[in-house]
């Protein structure tokens, strides 16, 4: 019986090898083909003059008393709003409002500070016009303008498809020198937009009031894109 138990027990370590070392195509399943790819960045850029113009304005007034300084700004500031909305002032909007104490030259507390500054948003156009107006009213303090777009997302994506378009520029040529074609695109990040790049000014405002030029922006674009190669 011992006999035959240990001729059993070769038989099976015998087929367990077997199965072990059986040739390719005897059941293994083959790894999977990883396609070749290449992957490209494509950067594209649209063209505009700015349309749109925000500007800031605002009143700094000084007092004895914290008091009598933010009423004397509350007041003359109230004049510099109603001059913005009634000058095609847009989306007026409080910035900031802060008081704070005042020092002479020798660094002595010499009384308080408050201020109030408000933005508001105009055609490229008017700016210079709002401006006059504000400062008119009694805004001592003007900043800006920020200058911008009011198709601004379309202007981006106009820059998105060129970049697209660049990419696959690319890729071609690198397929090209490989002795390969494109495929399918496998994969397409979107790098994220650059703030508009200004250049020189061009455009002039009216002559009688605050000039306030652009030139055209850049609105810029950028994707990262992978093709299959065949």
């Amino acid at each position: 019986m011992k006999r035959i138990a240990l001729a059993a027990g070769l038989l099976l370590t015998a087929a367990a090898l077997a199965g072990v070392l059986r040739p390719d195509g005897a059941g293994a399943a083959d790894p999977a083909t990883t396609p070749d790819t290449v992957t490209v960045t494509g950067n594209g850029s649209v063209s505009a003059v700015p349309d749109r113009a925000e500007i800031s304005a605002g009143v700094e007034t000084r007092a004895p008393t914290a008091k009598a300084a933010l009423a004397a700004n509350g007041a003359a500031m109230q004049k510099v709003l109603a001059a913005l909305r009634s000058n095609g002032g847009k989306d007026v909007t409080t910035q900031t409002v802060s008081l704070s104490t005042a020092f002479d030259q020798n660094g002595q507390p010499n009384g308080f500070v408050a201020s109030n500054v408000a933005s508001a948003e105009t055609t490229l156009a008017g700016a210079g016009a709002l401006i006059d107006a504000a400062v008119a009213a009694g805004a001592n303090t003007v900043y800006g303008p920020s200058l911008s777009r009011s198709d601004a997302d379309e202007l981006y994506r106009q820059a998105l498809a060129k970049a697209v378009d660049d990419a696959k520029e690319r890729a071609s040529v690198l397929a090209k020198a490989a002795g390969r074609s494109l495929g399918s695109v496998t994969a397409i990040v979107e790098s994220g937009s650059a703030p508009p790049i200004p250049y020189a000014a061009k455009a002039s405002a009216a002559q009688d009031s605050t000039p306030v030029v652009s030139g055209p922006q850049e609105t810029e674009a950028s994707v990262s894109v992978t093709y299959e190669l065949q």
